[in-house]
């Protein structure tokens, strides 16, 4: 049996995890490559690393502070659980749907990331030659 701290720096989030450069923002939304459904829009674009890097972009169109800092952390939270179900290679822009942000919960924003990360991890190998 795993000792319990192997099982926290499983899941622990590296800050070479996140995306924080503007440029790297930039990058991904260059790439073009997007999928949605009624909880997330994310943006992928390949990174040439073996891990999956993430960013979150949330409009201040969505609410006061204190919404938006939620949606934040159920985000990274979502990222943080759900690491080793993604793709390798990948940079993501999580941006949460308007429609929805009431009532999406953790599970949502899991299973969300999950499905739209293998669905652009999909389309960026068949686009690769």
């Amino acid at each position: 049996m795993r000792a319990i701290s192997e099982v926290v720096k499983q899941f622990a989030l590296l800050p070479t995890q996140r995306i924080k450069a503007s440029r790297d923002y930039a990058r991904v939304y260059v790439a073009k490559l997007r999928a949605s459904d009624q909880f997330l829009l994310v943006y992928a674009a390949p990174n040439g690393q073996g891990t999956t890097r993430f960013g979150v972009s949330v409009s201040r169109k969505l609410g006061q502070a204190v919404l938006r800092a939620r949606l934040k952390r159920l985000l990274r939270e979502a990222f943080r659980l759900s690491q080793h179900d993604l793709p390798p290679g990948l940079d993501l822009v999580l941006i949460p749907q308007r429609q929805t942000i009431q009532t999406a919960g953790l599970a949502d924003f899991r299973e969300s990331l999950v499905g739209l990360a293998r669905r652009l991890s999909r389309r960026i190998a068949v686009r690769q030659p």
